[in-house]
C-alpha cells in the first residue's frame, strides 16, 4: 500500500468514526481513538506498510505537539502558577513514582511475565502521567467548563504536563543507551536540549516575529499557512538533526 493509499484509508476511517460518534452523541475524539485501534497493526492491520505508518504517525505527533505548544504561554503560566506548580507537579510526580514502583514490583514478583528494567518502568510511568491536552481542552470547551473552578485546576495540571513533556522527550531516548553510558548520554542530551531551546526561545522569537510580520503584510492566508508548516517541520527537523526528537522542535515552535 502506497503512502497516498494509506493516508486515504486513515482519513476514510476517521470520517466514518466521527460520523458514528456524532450519531451516537459521543465526543468525536472517541471516534479517532476507536478507528485507530480497529485498523491498526494489532487488529485488522489494513495497512502493511510499517515504514509509511511510522512516518505518518511521527507527523501526527509533530502537529499535535505544535497544538500543545500553542496552549502554553508565560502569561497563562503566571496567572495559574498555584495550579500549575502545585497540583500539576503533585500529579505528575505522584503518578510517575506510583507507576514506576508498581511496574518494578510486578517485575520482581513475576520476572518471567514482566521482565522490565527500571528504564522501561520510568518510560512507562512518564507516559501514564501525561494526558492529551488537545483532547481534554476540546472536551471542556464543548461542555463550557473552561472557566469553572475544576476547569482551571484541570488546565493547570495540563499546563504542567506540557512543561514536563520537554524533559521527558530528552530523557526517554537517552534511556535506550547502555547502562555504563547512560549518565553521559543524559548529560549530552540535556545540554543539547538546553542550548537548542535557549537559542530558539531567545533569538528565534525575534527572527520569527520579524519574519511573520513580513508574511502577514502580504495579506495572503495561503502564504501564512505555508510558513507555519515550514517553521514547524523545519524546527522539528532541526531538533532531530541535533539528536533529539521531532516532537520537541514542534513544541518549541
Amino acid at each position: 500500500m502506497t503512502a497516498l493509499e494509506l493516508t486515504l484509508v486513515y482519513l476514510l476511517a476517521a470520517v466514518l468514526g466521527v460520523v458514528a460518534c456524532r450519531s451516537l452523541r459521543l465526543p468525536p475524539m472517541l471516534g479517532y481513538l476507536v478507528v485507530g485501534v480497529v485498523i491498526g497493526p494489532n487488529a485488522l492491520a489494513l495497512a502493511q506498510n510499517s515504514e509509511a505508518i511510522r512516518y505518518l504517525g511521527e507527523f501526527g505527533v509533530v502537529f499535535l505537539m505544535f497544538v500543545i505548544g500553542l496552549e502554553f504561554n508565560l502569561t497563562k503560566l503566571r496567572a495559574m502558577r498555584k495550579h500549575v506548580f502545585g497540583l500539576g507537579l503533585f500529579q505528575v510526580f505522584f503518578t510517575m513514582m506510583l507507576a514506576t514502583g508498581a511496574t518494578l514490583l510486578l517485575a520482581y514478583l513475576a520476572p518471567r511475565v514482566f521482565s522490565l528494567g527500571w528504564q522501561t518502568a520510568l518510560a512507562l510511568s512518564g507516559a501514564l502521567a501525561m494526558s492529551s491536552t488537545a483532547i481534554v481542552v476540546k472536551l471542556m470547551v464543548e461542555r463550557l467548563e473552561m472557566e469553572s473552578e475544576h476547569g482551571k485546576r484541570v488546565m493547570g495540571v495540563l499546563l504542567f504536563q506540557d512543561l514536563a513533556v520537554v524533559p521527558l522527550l530528552v530523557l526517554i531516548p537517552a534511556l535506550g543507551t547502555a547502562g555504563e553510558d547512560l549518565m553521559g548520554a543524559l548529560a549530552i542530551a540535556t545540554l543539547k536540549a538546553v542550548l537548542l531551546i535557549a537559542v530558539l526561545l531567545v533569538g528565534g522569537q525575534h527572527v520569527m516575529r520579524w519574519w511573520l510580520t513580513l508574511v502577514a503584510r502580504r495579506k495572503s492566508e495561503e502564504l501564512f499557512v505555508l510558513n507555519l508548516l515550514l517553521i514547524t517541520l523545519g524546527l522539528a527537523w532541526l531538533t532531530e538533526l541535533a539528536g533529539l526528537s521531532l516532537a520537541l522542535g514542534a513544541f518549541v515552535s
